[in-house]
């Protein structure tokens, strides 16, 4: 683990999505303080007491859901919350990443640490503990409808304060009971309202939109970069970057864009040889580039705008707001983000879809100096054909899996539950088809090095010279026909590492380039 960076104070620091991976990945430390833990107890005061009295509150000396009007006793408040972890964990399906189930944990101790959920001490405190250890709890993928919160996920989540379920601790899994062997640890004795408080909440939708946001813009800064190779690759014109043309139409994702291609193609040699050439204009995919990536860029800033909302939100019910207030509300339903996550699944396949266009515009050979299929002898070789058949159907089946989840809605809990979110669903797909989207973009890196390389001795802006010379040294330069998912293997890697982002951030002419986009500042940070 690299050195402490800094600390984050639960409850009263500003969480984002990227501050919420810094803790995940050891980078930031989480601390409770003091002040977040004053609140903390005198919202548990407030619990008790209502138990004492035995004034009839939801969740606290209620049964849940359809339940709500039948009493519990104060013997039996306590067996309700452990009762409830047990019932509601009822998810199915391969376990969620690690990282998401660390998350989760994370954004749920934000939300508690406000202090108004009656959350107690030691309950807090054995959360952090899981996560300053790693002993981060398995969790199905399936069984949420995202409205009553994440009830099933949170309790797989859960399960581990009551020494049930299982942990993934030190690369292994293993079974809550033998982690308490190894760390001489108890379960906790949960006290009133608190089952309910760990189970309710959009924590599971919330740390999928991280993955999301962080995953879908690594895609957005590497397909500007892909998509400027290509248009250096087939020769196409830097007009249609100009600051001119998108003045008269100022969305913010396609100045940023635009800025951004048109930086990175400043100073190249292949520009300059066909600044006078007949040409009229581009085909789409190279052309309205700005305009495409643009507004995905501003899908993704949408989803990270209402994810910031929620990742300092209080989503769990009911609510305790004083000794006098108690709220059974609905600040647990996924539809704020269920609706944004949609829209940047949508985004997501879109930039599939346009570097997919860009790849079979590479193949067809009307550009000139780039040969068919993009190898010379082609006949007994396919060259780069195949390829773009992977693409294609990474493509449609992005397609497929961008029908919006949060259209949907099946009633729940008797009826208790009649409307539901289906954030949790629109979560894990919007992760699929990203997955699928950073396939693409390394079949498009391969397919726009190949092209790049008929444009010698001639060079590129200082940027895209670079990432071409490293793409160079993991994959050849294909002169005849070899199996080529090695190669598609190994640009799926640099995608995945953000190697070319790095290397465009290294490059003096980025750095600029970061200083001047007017909108920087909401696109390139989380």
């Amino acid at each position: 683990m690299s050195d402490i960076l800094s600390h984050f104070q639960f409850g009263e620091g500003y969480l984002t999505a990227g501050k919420a991976i810094q803790i995940a990945r050891g980078e930031i430390k989480g601390i409770i303080s003091k002040n977040s833990r004053e609140k903390i107890k005198n919202s548990r005061k407030v619990v008790e007491n209502i138990v004492e009295t035995g004034h009839p509150v939801y969740g606290i000396n209620t049964g849940f859901g359809p339940l709500c009007t039948t009493m519990i006793s104060k013997e039996e408040t306590k067996i309700l919350q452990s009762n409830i972890l047990q019932s509601h964990s009822v998810g199915v399906g391969e376990p969620i990443d690690t990282e998401i189930s660390k998350l989760m944990l994370i954004l749920k101790l934000q939300s508690l640490a406000k202090g108004y959920s009656g959350i107690s001490e030691t309950t807090m405190d054995r959360i952090l503990w899981h996560i300053d250890n790693d002993a981060i709890p398995v969790v199905p993928s399936q069984g949420s409808v995202g409205a009553s919160g994440d009830l099933a996920p949170l309790s797989h989540l859960f399960l581990p304060l009551i020494g049930l379920g299982k942990v993934i601790y030190k690369n292994k899994e293993i079974n809550t009971s033998e982690l308490f062997k190894i760390n001489s640890l108890e379960s906790i004795d949960l006290g009133p309202k608190e089952g309910l408080a760990l189970i309710n909440g959009t924590q599971f939708i919330a740390a999928h939109a991280v993955k999301v946001v962080e995953k879908l813009h690594s895609c957005l800064s590497q397909a500007d970069i892909i998509g400027a190779m290509m248009i250096e690759g087939l020769q196409g014109s830097v007009k249609p970057f100009y600051n001119e043309l998108h003045e008269l139409r100022p969305f913010k994702g396609t100045i940023h864009v635009a800025s951004r291609v048109k930086s990175l193609l400043k100073g190249s040699e292949i520009m300059e040889d066909h600044i006078d050439c007949d040409r009229v204009q581009d085909p789409y995919s190279l052309r309205c580039i700005p305009q495409v990536h643009g507004a995905s860029r501003n899908a993704w800033l949408h989803l990270k705008e209402l994810l910031e909302v929620e990742l300092n939100s209080v989503t769990d019910n009911p609510i305790i707001i004083d000794e006098e207030l108690t709220i059974s509300g609905g600040n647990f339903h996924g539809q704020p983000l269920a609706m944004a996550i949609d829209y940047a699944c949508i985004a997501a396949s879109e930039i599939g879809n346009i570097s997919d266009r860009r790849i079979y515009l590479a193949l067809e050979g009307n550009s000139p100096g780039v040969p068919k299929l993009l190898m010379d002898d082609t006949g007994i070789n396919s060259g780069y054909m195949i390829l773009q058949y992977t693409t294609a159907a990474l493509a449609s089946e992005n397609k497929g899996l961008c029908f919006p989840s949060s259209a949907d809605s099946i009633p729940t809990s008797l009826g208790q539950e009649d409307h539901v979110s289906m954030g949790s669903i629109g979560g894990r797909k919007a992760l699929r088809v990203i997955e699928n989207v950073e396939k693409i973009l390394a079949i498009e890196l391969l397919t726009a090095a190949q092209a790049f390389e008929y444009r010698k001795p001639m060079k590129s802006g200082p940027i895209l010279d670079k990432i071409h010379q490293m793409v160079r040294t993991k994959v050849t330069f294909a002169e005849k026909d070899r199996v080529f998912a090695d190669d598609i293997e190994k640009g799926i890697d640099i995608v995945k590492n953000k190697t070319i982002i790095t290397l465009a951030n290294d490059t003096t002419l980025d750095k600029k380039l970061s200083l001047e986009t007017k909108f920087s500042s909401l696109f390139e940070s989380y």
